[in-house]
């Protein structure tokens, strides 16, 4: 018999990927029968624009002989992206420096600490957030600290409250605007406070925005309203324009944090193709592209909001972003999961326990939770609320 093939420790450290369990756990009750309805990933299941696809088809004739792409994105698409920002936010970038294309927003996330982190310093990430803040900086041999972000306690770190020997070592702090799967969104004079505690430490700040474009009152805030030097700014065109197959983001702010991280990305990808960057353009120059997701969400939030509560769960509707996080009778997210997709009801949520870290001194974030995303169509929304009601 062979030995057995050498594995890294850092990837045979890694906890089991949260999203990966889930499409086990659907997958095996699809097998036993059940119609199950899926409000595990956020993955929207209603189609990409026509707008979008069109300029996709006539970008993959246009750029059939065109090769690789650039590595920071071609020129229309960082163009496209600058004015996005200046039109949505009021913040004027360079588009040959200040903004980079993307492959996805995951990649740039999970990658970012390769470049700003060495061994043994610290990363501020939120919890419950996205698991690639960990793994990212993990991987980049940096800590991870989790800060806490409930319902309704602070939403954004203090940095004056760390601890001497997390404050020194301390050299990215991440935020997500809005912040998912709470769907609160940190208020402008918020932003501008931990801009200024950064900037004072020399502190790379890091702001995902991947679902700033999903908002039920109030447009959200970007970072770069606050200031853009020492500020990196991360979007997607994977919610706001239902593009998560073709994997198309960007990322904005500071022209010398930009160039370090181009000059890590030309050592990972050979960048996003272009005929998905013709797509993602168009997306960011139609207006009515985001303006028919945030209608989606709102009305699939009407349906499931009154029927989580007549389960027995504490809602409250978000501010914006593509979740529900409902606090479940019982205090035991997990349990209450598996109730719901292993019962009549055969519906996917996400333990709240699986989305997020223990943080000392604040307990753990996500005990007692469950998310939604709200990603079904519609049609199956109604259905889930139906189902809730009746079991």
């Amino acid at each position: 018999m062979s030995p057995p093939l050498p594995i890294a420790e850092r990837l045979a450290s890694l906890p089991g990927y949260a999203f990966d369990e889930i499409d086990r756990l659907r997958d095996r009750r699809r097998a036993e029968g059940a119609d199950v309805i899926d409000f595990g990933v956020g993955d929207p299941v209603d189609p990409t624009p026509d707008v979008v696809v069109s300029a996709l088809r006539d970008g993959a004739l246009r750029h059939r002989s065109t090769g690789y792409p650039s590595y920071v994105g071609n020129e229309a698409f960082r163009v496209a992206a600058a004015a996005w920002v200046a039109r949505r936010h009021g913040v004027q970038l360079d588009p040959q420096t200040q903004i980079t294309t993307t492959v996805g927003s995951k990649e740039a996330v999970f990658h970012l600490p390769q470049a700003f982190v060495d061994p043994g310093r610290v990363v501020l990430v939120p919890s419950p957030g996205y698991p690639p803040y960990v793994t990212g900086t993990w991987f980049a041999g940096g800590r991870a600290l989790p800060y806490a972000v409930t319902e309704r306690g602070a939403l954004l770190p203090d940095l004056d409250a760390l601890p001497p020997e997390d404050a020194d070592a301390l050299a990215v702090v991440w935020i997500t605007q809005p912040h998912v799967p709470t769907g609160r969104s940190a208020r402008l004079d918020e932003l501008r406070k931990l801009h200024a505690q950064c900037l004072e430490r020399g502190v790379l700040l890091c702001s995902d925005e991947a679902y700033s474009e999903l908002w039920y009152g109030q447009a959200p805030h970007s970072l770069l309203e606050a200031g853009v030097e020492g500020v990196l700014v991360f979007q997607s065109l994977s919610k706001q324009a239902n593009m998560t197959g073709y994997r198309l983001g960007f990322v904005a702010g500071d022209a010398e944090a930009n160039a370090s991280y181009r000059r890590l990305k030309t050592q990972i990808d050979s960048g996003a193709p272009d005929f998905v960057q013709d797509g993602g353009r168009a997306a960011l120059m139609e207006h009515d592209v985001a303006a028919a997701a945030r209608e989606r969400c709102r009305a699939k939030a009407g349906l499931l909001l009154p029927a989580l509560r007549a389960r027995g769960c504490s809602v409250s509707a978000p501010e914006a972003g593509l979740y529900l996080w409902a606090t479940v009778p019982g205090g035991d997210g997990v349990a209450f999961a598996r109730e719901l997709l292993a019962g009549p009801a055969a519906l996917v949520v996400v333990p709240g326990e699986w989305l997020a870290q223990r943080v000392p001194g604040a307990g753990h974030p996500g005990e007692g939770r469950v998310r939604l995303a709200l990603v079904p169509d519609l049609d199956r929304c109604r259905e889930a609320a139906a189902r809730l009601h009746a079991c």
